[in-house]
């Protein structure tokens, strides 16, 4: 039996209820009920610092919701690669791609068994729909992955879509490096759009300070991973990108479904999300010939 792929230094939790899953967890943030009491009270040390965490967790989701049916409406693709999809919720992403192109194929990727079995026997509703077990930082990446490349096609754009997964890589891992090797990889014409812990620094401090103590939690109380980075390094995820407009900002300026319905708390405002798009090459220009 092959050992099992590592994430953030550890191997996936699977079944085991007696540590904390980052797809359980990240479930029941969400309202689901596909978690046990250790992954609620891994979730419950992040909420006393953060009581309204969970609604970061949604607005994380609804942000999907929003770049999903960009990639396949305005963008015109018709693949995208979902890596660190977790558990089935409501609203997935092959429902909101096939809603605006229903040609459109939706590979789903985690590392965790569990999230597999589930994704297999829910998500699986139509031959382009495809849940896949795979590692991010697998060598050569996904996209050298022959379970993920046989149903998408390198000759042709695709969405790369990696919500929420990044801050679950400590920095040893170099997610800036593992995310340049994907862009080099992904054909031209290609999209990515990414989420990540957000910490201001001094551009925020009382935010600042909120998002070291959710780091200590998520970290060293909790889940054993969630890091808060800065723009800076989230602005690296997206190096050799055009970043689409408004550019990586905080979740609910990306292309709001309309007007908000009110302040926003702090604990919300700790999330930044971008879209970046990989050019297609310029022509090359045919210099007339001269005798």
């Amino acid at each position: 039996m092959s050992p099992q792929p590592l994430t953030c230094g550890r191997t996936p939790v699977g079944v085991d209820t007696t540590r904390p899953s980052i797809a359980r967890v990240y479930d029941y943030s969400l309202g689901g009920k596909d978690n046990y009491d250790v992954d609620r009270a891994a979730f419950q040390q992040v909420q006393q610092f953060a009581p309204r965490q969970g609604d970061l967790s949604r607005m994380n989701r609804r942000w999907l919701h929003r770049v999903v049916r960009y990639l396949t409406g305005s963008a015109g693709l018709d693949q995208i690669l979902d890596v660190g999809a977790g558990l089935p919720t409501a609203c997935n992403t092959h429902e909101v791609a096939q809603q605006e192109n229903p040609l459109a194929t939706v590979v789903y990727v985690d590392n965790d068994p569990l999230c597999t079995a589930h994704g297999r026997v829910l998500l699986e509703q139509n031959e382009k729909t495809h849940y896949v077990s795979g590692d991010f930082l697998k060598e050569n990446t996904l996209l050298g992955n022959a379970d993920v490349l046989q149903y998408l096609d390198l000759d042709r754009p695709i969405g790369l879509v990696v919500c929420g997964l990044l801050h679950h890589l400590d920095d040893g891992l170099e997610p800036a490096s593992v995310m340049a090797e994907y862009i080099d990889r992904l054909p031209d014409g290609s999209y990515v759009a990414a989420t990540n812990f957000w910490d201001p620094g001094e551009e925020n401090p009382a935010l600042h300070e909120l998002a070291r103590n959710l780091e200590r939690a998520f970290t060293e109380m909790g889940l054993g991973s969630g890091w808060y980075r800065t723009r800076e390094q989230q602005l690296a995820y997206f190096e050799g990108l055009e970043l689409i407009a408004p550019g990586l900002t905080e979740l609910e300026n990306w292309w709001p479904a309309g007007p908000t319905a009110g302040a926003q708390s702090p604990e919300e405002r700790l999330m930044l999300g971008g879209v970046g798009h990989k050019p297609m090459p310029a022509p090359t220009r045919i210099r007339p010939f001269r005798r």
